[in-house]
């Protein structure tokens, strides 16, 4: 299946389309401004409330009648436009694909040879969000503004999580099997000979790695760090610089001072502990990392977050101990935290975390509501910092392809570390009364992540939607969960070169991410519940249909405190959602025939932590009858805080194989 690089098939359609939304574009413009103007968020009302002379109000009063004026002027213009533009549509294609141009910072087909050096198996980590990036007068509707300026720090903050250092943690107590907040885990085995593994893992309880793969990291890759890399020697190529620290001793939430394993470059925490560890201390260079301009306001976003990043670069041989000791300083309380918290819920097969960061080497991101182009320009030139495949602009325009007038595409965006194979986009025909109007659908995708010794490709299957979002729309979404069920059937066996006895590729993953606008708490959802959908694909979050599981939050956020203090930025509202009381406040909460439409009136007796309408399911069926999938880790993610009304999600799934380690 060819690729579409480009919107038309050929250049004059498109130097004809871009003509026609030239012509559409100012009477468009205005009237998003006009509107926009009369309709303030609650961040703007507070600042408008100290305003002794009333400036905005004279502003109102003094631009309308220009706005208005140029409008009726623009009018013509836009007509003769739509005129050109609505034909065009029919000959548009369903998305665009684009790749890194940047060769050297181009990594996808080096991370298909890590597939066979995993040996047993690999990870995986998907993400999802819904980043409410729609023309700014329709987004102050969800309370949020500046769709432009939004969507490239979005852009920024996921890059900047996703490509940040990592450390490995080992903990010898048996009472703790706390991780960090800060980012995911890998169960990996250390770097190092045979005997220091055999070592290290009979002490292993929990592994939390947070490895820095800085050759995938796109243009984060600095010249200096190469030359470093360089100058290392060939022993060296290939390593990957990592801090990793084991945790002995009793569980007293304190950690004690590092001490290098000269082995394997591991940091070994024992003994007495310290009180605490603070201050910030300079970190040493960490290989092809580079902090760029804004960098430090994306991960750092208008607050210090706790869970900071630390990387500890060990050389071979002999480290010496007061190195390590300053370099495992930076923000130490990451470590502190790790050594307090302990995972509630024992009986759970994985880990589960509020994280104020995107997990660190995110391979695929799933975005709903990138309604706007202008947008998702900016946010494809933040994203291709870190991923080397973007899908965007997907969906239909005009009456090409559905059945009502569509004015805005899916809103859906697809950003892979690995290469793309073939892409899908289906549109769901039976949108009704405001979501009629864009073109929601999904987007299914086939990706390469790997291949055997014997050439066979080892592949993977991602879907990305968007349901109806109106309440009470419980057939139409039940309708589209049958079509997206159907469709990405038929992709999978458009898009397979495989037979049973001959096997060409080996399925290694088949997830489903995306906003479903229904949760599995409220009564009147009962229907989506109990979807067959669930029945093939599984849940991490979910009990059965009603109940989720104890630690699960929502991730629809009361629109209405989106800017308070408590909540404003990733670290404030990790906190507020670690408690109870939080999140009351915080979140929307199941609907309930049996209560008041208050939010505050039913909150206390609705079980539940919120709604959870944003998932990512994964199947074991269809897949290499040889591997196993599972679940490593799921993640609520803060990091987007005061940039959306959506709370992002992230799973990373774990691929067995069940070989030996070469």
């Amino acid at each position: 299946m060819v690729l579409y690089t480009s919107p038309f098939p050929n250049s004059f359609l498109s130097v004809l389309h871009s003509f026609s939304w030239g012509l559409i574009f100012p009477c468009y413009w205005l009237t998003d401004r006009l509107v926009a103007s009369f309709v303030p968020t609650t961040y703007e009302k507070r600042q408008r409330a100290d305003d002794p002379c009333y400036f905005h109000a004279l502003c109102i009063i003094i631009t309308t009648p220009i706005y208005l004026a140029l409008l009726v002027a623009s009018l013509p213009f836009a007509l003769i436009g739509f005129l050109l533009w609505a034909p065009l549509q029919s000959a548009r294609r369903p998305y665009i694909y684009s790749r890194l141009e940047d060769k050297n910072h181009a990594n996808g087909a080096t991370l298909l040879t890590e597939w066979k050096a995993a040996g047993n198996g690999k990870s995986f980590c998907f993400g999802s969000a819904n980043v409410c990036l729609l023309p700014d007068s329709l987004a102050r509707f969800n309370n949020v503004f500046n769709t432009q300026a939004r969507a490239k720090e979005i852009g920024r903050r996921i890059r900047n999580g996703a490509s940040r250092p990592q450390i490995k943690i080992y903990i010898d107590s048996p009472t703790n099997t706390s991780i960090s907040a800060a980012s995911f885990s890998s169960l990996v085995s250390p770097q190092g000979g045979d005997n220091t593994n055999r070592t290290v893992n009979a002490g292993i309880k929990r592994t939390t790695s947070m490895e820095y793969k800085g050759d995938n990291c796109g243009s984060n890759n600095s010249e200096d760090s190469r030359e470093d890399k360089g100058g290392a020697g060939e022993s060296n190529e290939g390593e990957e610089n990592s801090c990793i620290v084991r945790i002995n001793g009793e569980d007293n939430g304190h950690m004690s001072d590092a001490e290098p394993d000269t082995v394997n470059g591991q940091a070994h925490a024992s003994g007495p502990a310290e009180p605490s560890l603070e201050g910030d201390v300079e970190i040493s260079k960490t290989p092809n990392h580079k902090q760029k301009e804004g960098d430090s306001g994306s991960l750092d976003s208008y607050s210090a977050s706790r869970e900071s990043l630390v990387k500890v670069r060990v050389g071979d041989g002999t480290v010496d101990q007061s190195t390590v000791n300053n370099k495992l300083l930076y923000k130490a309380s990451i470590m502190k935290k790790t050594s307090v918290r302990k995972k509630k819920h024992t009986d759970e097969t994985f880990d589960h975390e509020i994280s104020a960061f995107f997990p660190a080497n995110l391979d695929f991101l799933c975005l709903q509501e990138v309604f706007d182009k202008r947008a998702a320009e900016k946010l494809k030139e933040q994203l291709h910092h870190y991923f080397e495949y973007i899908v965007y602009d997907v969906g239909v325009y005009s009456c090409h392809g559905c059945c009502s007038f569509k004015f805005v595409n899916s809103g859906l965006l697809f950003a892979s570390r690995y290469p793309v194979m073939d892409a899908a986009y289906h549109c769901y025909p039976n949108g009704r009364g405001t979501d009629s109007l864009a073109s929601k659908g999904a987007l299914f995708l086939k990706v390469q992540v790997g291949s055997t010794p014997q050439d066979q490709r080892i592949v993977g299957y991602i879907s990305c939607t968007h349901l109806q979002a109106i309440a009470g729309d419980t057939t139409v979404r039940c309708e589209q969960l049958d079509m997206l069920q159907d469709w990405l059937s038929e992709f999978r066996k458009s898009t397979s070169s495989s037979s049973t006895a001959n096997p060409e590729e080996l399925v290694a993953f088949d997830v489903i991410c995306g906003d479903l606008n229904f949760d599995n708490c409220s009564s009147e959802d009962k229907l989506e519940q109990q979807h067959s959908l669930f029945t093939h694909y599984k849940d991490p979050c979910r009990i059965g249909p009603g109940e989720d599981k104890p630690w699960a939050i929502g991730t629809l956020l009361d629109p209405e405190g989106l800017y308070d203090e408590e909540v404003c930025t990733p670290d404030n509202l990790q906190k507020v959602l670690e408690s109870e009381e939080g999140r009351k406040g915080y979140l929307v909460y199941p609907t309930s025939k049996n209560h008041s439409s208050s939010q505050k009136g039913r909150k206390a007796s609705l079980k539940g932590n919120g709604r959870r309408i944003d998932y990512m399911l994964y199947t074991e069926e269809g897949l290499y009858l040889e591997w196993k999938v599972e679940v490593e880790e799921f993640s609520f993610i803060t990091q987007l805080a005061g940039l959306t009304d959506h709370l992002p999600v992230a799973m990373r799934l774990m691929v067995s194989t069940g070989e030996d380690d070469p």
